[in-house]
């Protein structure tokens, strides 16, 4: 067993898979609908009447009502006004358990004391932003290429959707190639180019709306846990351009809700030096909260480029960056001076002061407290406490993590199978999809109703800040949602 990662033991992929598979194959055994009437009622419309009124009259300014793709949760998205450690606290005074912790980047919890504290004394000083070098773009730097065994320079961005832009641009220019393979299902953030295979391998452009088709001329992907279907493609690009780059979320797509096989990323390694592509790993999810040498230190696999976000800004704004081997990095070299052809990339509030040093000391915060341990240990306690609660109340859901990475499957939805060779079978796989995704809501809204903050009702984010008190208590959480369920 590896030392100093959140991952105590490795999911079994094979079982994983035949749960997930079953559970697809069953109705969608969501919410009873009188139980969930009852929480619109009781829940969302008595005690939360202040956010429905905030979210009602920002509709008329935001899109949607809000500015940001987690926060929209059914029936109505919430308004939170303090974070603190495991906990999260809405406008109306309610209390929740944080799992979603801003979507991952808080592995320490949410407004660590010591990096606040730190981040007021910039402010004081130098203030957020000068568009100037300030010291902790140096520090934050030297700290990653320290933590990191791939990585030799580090460039900051301003989110992890530019530093995979820029990764796809510096392989092309390091390879002279032209297409981009990804592993399907898979998010790389929401480029044209990238915005191709989301959610469920097979979708190819289908979720790409406003993107014209021959944007994805040279962007391929291949179906995870699949070496065989990678090397198809790889083989069919030597005809058409070569490949610069396989880029893959080294737990697997949509933060190992696809879990990979544990050699899985060597193989893949071994593909992309048979066929001279570069090896990009998008560790915004993974680095520094699977451990701080990463995915790729666990899986003991060196990528030439490593795209960050997340944790690189401690859960602060501007978290994005690329890192990699310095042969491959001179491409996104800053200012005039020299002779290589360089990647366009920048961004006025990249590596701002604040940014850098939220970054800097939380990395040293989770160095010096063994956070990734911690928040892994939560995840296994969570995890076989909701494994234990399926079996009592004999649900056909799936719970399963890679360390504090958490996924309690209740309908699957992201686990479907688009079979392109029967185009004809599509429409309905879709349309099945968007019915489970409704489901899913519903059970995300049964947990915020029993105080239960989760991304999206299916992923759940430990941190350091969840002892065994607060997973105990959000396991009593869970058991009340789950005797909700029909069938129960």
């Amino acid at each position: 067993m590896a030392t100093g990662f959140s991952i105590n033991e490795y999911p079994n992929v094979e079982q994983t898979y035949k749960d997930l598979r079953k559970l697809v194959s069953l109705p969608i055994r969501s919410i009873r609908k009188n139980e969930m009437e009852n929480i619109i009622q009781n829940y969302f419309e008595k005690k939360c009447s202040k956010s429905k009124a905030m979210i009602t009259k920002a509709s008329e300014y935001i899109p949607g009502g809000v500015q940001h793709n987690l926060s929209f949760n059914f029936p109505f998205p919430l308004v939170f006004t303090k974070a603190a450690g495991a906990y999260l606290y809405d406008l109306d005074g309610n209390k929740y358990i944080d799992f979603l912790q801003a979507g991952g980047p808080t592995v320490l919890g949410s407004n660590p004391a010591s990096v606040r504290k730190k981040v007021i004394e910039l402010l004081d000083s130098t203030g957020p932003v000068t568009g100037l070098f300030h010291e902790y773009e140096y520090k934050l730097a030297e700290k990653i290429v320290e933590l990191v065994p791939s990585v030799e320079m580090f460039r900051m961005l301003g989110s992890g959707t530019e530093a995979c832009m820029a990764s796809i641009r510096v392989a092309r220019l390091a390879t002279k190639k032209k297409n981009i393979v990804k592993m399907g299902g898979a998010y790389h953030g929401w480029s044209d180019q990238l915005a191709y295979g989301l959610r469920i391998p097979g979708t190819r452009h289908f979720e790409a709306n406003g993107v014209p088709r021959s944007i994805f001329k040279y962007t391929q992907e291949f179906y995870p846990n699949d070496l065989n279907s990678l090397e198809s493609v790889l083989k069919r690009n030597r005809f058409f351009g070569g490949t610069a780059a396989v880029l893959i979320e080294p737990v697997g797509p949509e933060s190992g809700t696809r879990p990979l096989d544990l050699d899985f990323n060597k193989g893949v390694r071994e593909l992309c030096n048979k066929y001279g592509a570069l090896l990009i790993f998008d560790e915004v999810v993974t680095a520094f909260r699977i451990g701080l040498s990463g995915a790729q230190g666990y899986f003991g696999v060196d990528p030439d480029l490593t795209v960050f976000g997340k944790v690189v800004a401690g859960g602060y704004p501007s978290a994005g960056g690329l890192g990699g081997k310095k042969e491959y990095m001179k491409y996104v070299s800053a200012g005039l001076q020299t002779g290589t052809k360089k990647a366009l990339i920048g961004g006025t509030m990249a590596a701002n002061p604040l940014s850098s040093l939220a970054g800097y000391f939380t990395l040293c915060e989770m160095e010096k407290t063994k956070a990734c341990e911690k928040s892994g240990r939560a995840g296994d306690r969570l995890t076989k406490g909701l494994q234990k609660l399926i079996q009592k109340y004999n649900l056909p859901f799936v719970a399963f993590n890679q360390g504090s990475i958490c996924h309690l499957e209740t309908v699957g939805t992201m686990l479907l199978d688009i079979n392109i060779k029967k185009f004809w079978t599509i429409k309905k796989t879709i349309a099945e999809a968007h019915k489970r995704k409704h489901a899913m809501e519903e059970m995300g809204a049964a947990y915020m109703s029993e105080g239960l903050v989760t991304l999206a009702g299916s992923r759940l984010y430990t941190s350091a800040a969840d002892t065994d008190a607060v997973i105990d208590d959000a396991l009593k959480r869970f058991d009340r949602v789950f005797q909700k369920v029909e069938g129960v």
